[in-house]
């Protein structure tokens, strides 16, 4: 409520021209609700956001960032963090944040299947202005941390597979 529309004021109200005396003179709005308040206890719309524009962005993109978003639907966790290779903020997988044990569980994609506080290295944090993610100077794993990288030698590595030749030759 602003000052003019205060009970006992008695400024101006320039938008009707009459003098606002009180809330009642003030007609309620019964529109639709433009503006969704965002919830405090989940980041589902930041990491919509942070996929859509940052992460998987762009038509090459779509099959696997479609496959992503249904994963977050269907999910019932509320804090999903997203797993980058190294600081270059490239997509591997996403997760979910267990409150009580701190550990993190993959969702989709492709890493570990947990993560725990130790194996983690980087901690970063998406800024939906500048659709990018920043590092942030943290240890520990909270509400505020949108994604993540882990310590490069958990990585497995693939090695080049050749198909096996049989014992004798074909005659």
């Amino acid at each position: 409520m602003s000052p003019s529309r205060l009970p006992g004021s008695r400024e101006r109200d320039w938008e009707n021209g009459s003098n606002a005396s009180s809330p009642a003179s003030v007609p309620e709005y019964t529109g639709p609700r433009l503006y969704k308040e965002p919830s405090a206890k989940s980041n589902k719309f930041i990491i919509h956001n942070a996929l859509s524009h940052c992460c998987l962005a762009g038509k090459v993109n779509e099959p696997q960032k479609n496959r992503i978003l249904e994963e977050i639907e269907k999910s019932k966790a509320n804090h999903f963090l997203i797993l980058f290779r190294d600081s270059s903020c490239q997509f591997r997988a996403l997760y979910t944040l267990s409150g009580e044990t701190e550990e993190l569980s993959r969702l989709a994609g492709y890493g570990p299947r947990t993560v725990t506080p130790a194996m983690v290295e980087g901690i970063y944090k998406y800024n939906s202005d500048r659709k990018r993610f920043t590092q942030i100077p943290a240890k520990t794993m909270s509400m505020s941390v949108d994604a993540f990288t882990i310590q490069g030698h958990l990585w497995q590595s693939k090695k080049p597979t050749t198909p096996k030749k049989g014992s004798g030759t074909p005659k």
